[in-house]
Formats: structure tokens, C-alpha cells, sequence
């Protein structure tokens, strides 16, 4: 089983940690459009990590809050997570 963070998942948490409903579809389809295009800040990206951060027990990689796109995001966020399932 894969603990790998999906665009759906990502989608669920900006919803829920930010109040902002985003299309997953559109974040992978655009993976370019940025977080601040999609009207999530600094701020609800620090809620995004400190949920999966709780969730998966684990350090999530510093920097992922400051990513600019959910490409981006994905990409480190699942990063942390490969690495704690390796460890």
C-alpha cells in the first residue's frame, strides 16, 4: 500500500485546512497553476503540513510549505513520505 500523497487527497486538505474548494483534476491537468492562482496561502499550506505531518507521524521535508505549485507540493510531501517508509 502506497502512502503516497494523490491530487485527490491534496484537494481534501485544502478544503478542509484552508476553506478553498479545488478541482484535483485541474491541479494535475495544470501543473504550473500555482497555489496563490488557486487562492491558498502560506497560511493554508502550513495547515496542509501540519495535517499530514499528524496523520503520517512524521517530519514532513522543510520547504514544502513554500512550495509554489501542488506539483511541487506532491512531489516533496511524497518525498518525506518515501524516505519514512524506507527508514
Amino acid at each position: 500500500m502506497s502512502n503516497a500523497l494523490t491530487h485527490a487527497e491534496l484537494a481534501s486538505l485544502i478544503k478542509t485546512r484552508a476553506g478553498i474548494t479545488v478541482d484535483p483534476q485541474e491541479m494535475a491537468d495544470r501543473p504550473t497553476v500555482t497555489f496563490e492562482e488557486f487562492g491558498i496561502d502560506s497560511l493554508g499550506l502550513l495547515g496542509i503540513v501540519g495535517e499530514l505531518e499528524n496523520r503520517h507521524a512524521t517530519r514532513i521535508t522543510a520547504g514544502a510549505e513554500m512550495s509554489r505549485t501542488p506539483a511541487e507540493f506532491l512531489d516533496v510531501v511524497n518525498a518525506s513520505l518515501a524516505t519514512k517508509a524506507g527508514a
